[in-house]
């Protein structure tokens, strides 16, 4: 009896049959991960903890003085209402270009004037950054360490500003010395399955909108 010492592999057509399940394994993981949806979740996530973190530490400035600055000026003039322009301050550097922003008003059909500040002081939390209040101000600390600004924070173009332009906004009313902040969201389970723009108590379901009047910015400039 002779011993044979043969090794058998895989033919042609089984190694073809185990690529071809490997790769619809892949196309099933990847359509159920979704990474970009993943990666647009994660940002509004961040959005959210980001508006709620401003959203108290403005409140704080607010309850803790009977006449906050909550546009960086005494009188609060360039908040709607004010003795000055109205203005809406928005995350984005002003080295990036100036934002002409016809999309939004004050509820009275008048276009706010859009503020930026350099890149170098965007997050700076002593009235120079891109939120113009003065965190620094209470004895002991700031409630915040730095201001954030949105995960894309850009605006495809500076002269015709979209609802859909991933920045934050601020304004500010001087009449009852509230405020709102802005952001827009982009994943689908925020936008469509729970859509937390609609379903946040303001006026614009464009935005996801946090603080003490949130009607402060209209719905635009037609009515």
């Amino acid at each position: 009896m002779v011993e044979t010492n043969e090794k058998k592999g895989f033919t042609l057509l089984e190694l073809l049959i185990v690529i071809s399940i490997i790769a619809i394994l892949a196309v099933i993981i990847i359509l159920i991960l979704n990474p970009a949806e993943t990666l647009r979740k994660a940002r509004d996530v961040q959005r959210m903890s980001d508006m709620a973190t401003m959203k108290i530490a403005i409140g704080i400035i607010v309850t803790a003085s009977s006449t906050p600055w909550l546009s960086g000026t005494s009188g609060n003039s360039l908040c709607y209402g004010g003795s000055g322009t109205d203005s809406i301050w928005y995350s984005l550097s002003s080295t990036d270009g100036v934002i002409i922003d016809t999309t939004l008003d004050g509820g009275t059909g008048s276009i706010p004037n859009s503020v930026q500040v350099t890149s170098t002081n965007l997050n700076l939390t002593d009235g120079n950054g891109w939120i113009p209040v003065n965190f620094g101000w209470l004895p002991g600390r700031s409630p915040i360490s730095n201001l954030p600004v949105d995960p894309i924070n850009t605006i495809g173009t500076l002269s015709s500003v979209d609802n859909y332009d991933l920045v934050y906004r601020y304004v500010c009313n001087s009449t009852d010395t509230t405020f709102e902040i802005d952001a827009v969201l982009e994943s689908i389970s925020f936008t469509s399955n729970d859509n937390k723009m609609a379903t946040d108590g303001g006026d614009n379901s464009n935005y996801y909108e946090v603080g003490t009047a949130l009607d402060i910015l209209g719905t635009g400039v037609n009515f």
